[in-house]
Formats: C-alpha cells, structure tokens, sequence
C-alpha cells in the first residue's frame, strides 16, 4: 500500500457554473486544475475512486470531475501528511491562482487544495499521464 499526497491535472473546457456541495456554486473558469490531496490508507484507491465516473460524491473534487477531465496524477509516497506543503509549492508556479476558498481545504488551514492555471502548469512531480494524446 502507498500511503503520501497525490496532486491530480484536470482540463476544464468551457466555463462551467458548478455547485460544489455545501461549499456553493461557484464559476470555474476554463484552463488547467491542479488538485492536491492525501490518501494515508492508500493512494491506489483513492486514484481508482477518482476515475471512476460513477460514484456517490463525497469530496469537493467529485463535482469538479464531473464536468472536467482528468489528464493524470502525480504520486509523493510519504508516511506523513505532506499535501499542505505541496499545495503551497503549487501556488508558488507563475500563473497559480485560487479558483475557490476552502475547495478541498475543509480539514487544514490552507486557502484551497484546488489551484487554477489558463495555461498547462510545469508541476513539480512527475505526471502519469492517463492518455497518451493528451500531452
């Protein structure tokens, strides 16, 4: 089992209005989304979870799913919950900005675990992409 932070690269197309749970209905523009989140009890599943299309939504990131496409995913196996310090190295990527306050966020102190880009990022791990064409 790998246990650490994952950060997954979605395409959003067009501007999408998206309700995002009990956090509200938000805008979204079209670009690039870089989400960073944890999975301690095991990243596998978790990735799986993310790309399935049929699922019960429970994380902010299912609703954004639902309208954008996931490119790939990037792995930091760790023993310690590091998500926070990626995401913020993240924000640090010229062209970062912070779409909504508290998407993904709801359990650390961190403004948003979800960072926007207009253009494709150069992120700081390696992407697994999950269809060739897509780079």
């Amino acid at each position: 089992m790998i246990r650490g932070a994952y950060q997954l690269l979605v395409k959003l197309e067009t501007d999408q209005t998206i309700t995002v749970g009990h956090l509200g209905t938000f805008v979204f523009p079209a670009g690039w989304y870089v989400y960073t989140g944890s999975a301690m009890n095991g990243i596998e599943n978790r990735l799986a979870r993310h790309l399935r299309r049929q699922k019960r939504f429970h994380w902010h990131i299912d609703y954004l799913l639902e309208r954008a496409r996931l490119i790939g995913y990037a792995i930091k196996e760790s023993c310690v919950r590091e998500e926070c310090e990626l995401n913020r190295r993240t924000l640090s990527i010229p062209g970062a900005a912070v779409p909504v306050v508290g998407f993904g966020s709801s359990d650390c102190g961190c403004k948003s675990h979800l960072v926007h880009f207009a253009v494709k990022p150069s992120l700081l791990l390696p992407v697994q992409f999950l269809a060739e064409c897509e780079r």
